[in-house]
């Protein structure tokens, strides 16, 4: 019933697409002026200077024309935003998000956090929920950068935290029995010893919270802001495969690591990435907020000077 749940917003979502237009871009792409006219006037709205708008799409496109050739992968304007947008995919899953919500409640089990592991892992969607709609309003105020540094700071205090507390906790409970298998979570011992179990909830929600809040939702956004627009298609679809490539490595070798070194070692080498994660976004990433996609490519271009006019 949970798999029939789960149809009902699938099918919501095709429904609504088929009331939804063509992009004007894609459109004038096809050469299709005069649709892709009226689709900008429907996004819009027809008391807004959509013309001028469009005139600039338009012109965009033509430049844009031409599909990347093999030589021009090595001028810095398309290799670079390429490479900081697939680093900052790789650097993503390397946090350890996929596989701390892959293996939440069995985590929450190990570590005998005081509530049952299905609450735990509920607080946890909440506080991610409540995270992303943080991200979504301060975005385009405070910037990407900052909550980049904020949701990295997060992420490093957090996996800290629990490595530092599994490594401390009491044998009984971080021995040989917890660190045998995290997928048997039945067999784990659950009950409580005081109040301190609260601490792997805590640091998880916090980490959550920070991911959520950064490094989940402004990668994505990065993507679509800094790629070159001629190689958009290709670079995007190249950055994804790294992402997932990387979740599903990191995820296969979560089991084997814990199993041998025991669970703390993970969370500290998520530590080591989150600190990763705050350096690379002071040295690599071009703070987007509230330019435009002409000057994000003069950055690239010309440097930052030009781009910051």
């Amino acid at each position: 019933w949970l798999a029939v749940a789960g149809e009902v917003p699938v099918l919501t979502m095709i429904i609504l697409l088929c009331f939804m237009p063509n992009s004007p871009r894609f459109l004038l792409s096809q050469g299709k002026e005069k649709e892709a006219l009226g689709s900008l006037c429907w996004l819009r709205g027809s008391d807004t200077d959509y013309v001028q708008e469009y005139e600039q799409i338009k012109d965009s496109v033509r430049k844009q024309s031409r599909r990347v050739s093999c030589a021009e992968i090595k001028d810095p304007f398309i290799y670079k935003p390429i490479l900081i947008a697939g680093v900052m995919r790789f650097l993503q899953q390397l946090s350890g998000v996929t596989c701390i919500l892959v293996y939440l409640q069995s985590i929450f089990k190990k570590t005998s956090v005081i509530l049952k592991p299905e609450y735990d892992a509920a607080l946890v969607g909440l506080v991610r929920l409540f995270s992303v709609a943080i991200a979504a309003v301060s975005m385009d105020k405070a910037g990407r950068k900052i909550l980049l540094f904020v949701s990295a700071g997060v992420m490093l205090a957090s996996n800290l935290t629990m490595g530092i507390y599994i490594h401390f906790m009491p044998s009984s409970q971080n021995g040989t029995i917890a660190n045998k298998t995290l997928v048997s979570s039945d067999n784990l011992p659950a009950e409580p010893t005081n109040y301190i179990t609260l601490i792997p909830l805590l640091a998880t929600m916090f980490f959550i919270m920070g991911y959520a809040l950064g490094w989940g939702p402004i990668t994505w956004l990065l993507m679509s802001e800094i790629l070159p627009l001629k190689a958009r298609g290709v670079a995007s679809g190249l950055c994804v495969i790294v992402s997932w490539l990387t979740a599903f490595t990191l995820t296969q070798s979560f089991l084997p690591v814990v199993n041998a070194f025991g669970l703390e070692v993970p969370f500290l080498f998520f530590t080591v990435i989150s600190a990763g994660n705050i350096l690379f976004t002071s040295c690599c990433v071009p703070e987007t907020k509230g330019r435009s996609l002409e000057q994000i490519e003069a950055f690239f271009r010309t440097g930052r000077r030009s781009f910051m006019r």
